[in-house]
């Protein structure tokens, strides 16, 4: 059986292994209602199941491959007692999990088979991604386009590290950014896309030339 965990600990661990990525305190506050912070982060960190990153304010956590084994384990232990403290909730979520498990085991299935782990992008894929979105978005080059409609097409990208990319490459002169000076105009998704820089939300992106 894996090692048992805290609840809070195991719904973190289920979390992210569901959504398959990395994914910032405040996407997990939004995703499950609780951050992972403290003793709960630092336990699991020291166990090497989860990669925890500060960027900014936010922690970054990511399962390791450890962490998505601990899942497999978790699973294969066959309807183990579910981890204090005990609720109906994650009693009901254990039998279900458990016939989860023997599902993937009668096809010969893994967990990860159902949520296989995100590639890890580097800077240099998303900056591809970028230049491959805006050419098909641009109408001719030197166009302006909105980045609620290039973030769409950049797979799986993390926002964060998108907006990342994108910073690195409006200091090295490679793209543009600019606010939308028709902020009337302005949707939900272009604000929620918008790129904040020097206190300006930005909207537009230009893609220079390489």
């Amino acid at each position: 059986m894996a090692n048992r965990l805290g609840h809070k600990q195991t719904a973190a661990m289920f979390a992210l292994m569901g959504l398959a990525r990395e994914v910032s305190n405040p996407e997990l506050e939004a995703a499950v209602g609780f951050t992972l912070d403290g003793k709960e982060r630092k336990q699991l960190n020291d166990l090497q199941l989860v990669e925890s990153v500060k960027r900014g304010r936010p922690f970054f956590h990511r399962l390791t491959d450890n962490g998505r084994a601990w899942c497999e384990d978790e699973l294969a232990a066959g309807t183990p007692p579910p981890p204090a403290p005990r609720s109906t909730m994650v009693a009901s979520l254990y039998i279900f999990l458990g016939g989860l498990e023997r599902y993937l085991r009668r096809e010969n299935l893994a967990l990860g088979d159902v949520f296989p782990a995100e590639v890890e992008l580097t800077e240099e894929e998303v900056e591809s991604r970028i230049r491959t979105a805006y050419r098909k978005l641009a109408r001719s080059p030197g166009d302006w386009v909105g980045l609620a409609d290039v973030r769409p097409l950049l797979g799986e990208a993390p926002a964060a590290f998108v907006d990342t990319v994108l910073k690195r490459l409006s200091r090295a002169r490679r793209v543009q950014l600019a606010p939308d000076s028709d902020r009337k105009a302005l949707t939900a998704a272009d604000h929620e896309a918008a790129i904040r820089i020097g206190g300006l939300d930005n909207h537009l992106l230009l893609v220079e030339a390489s």
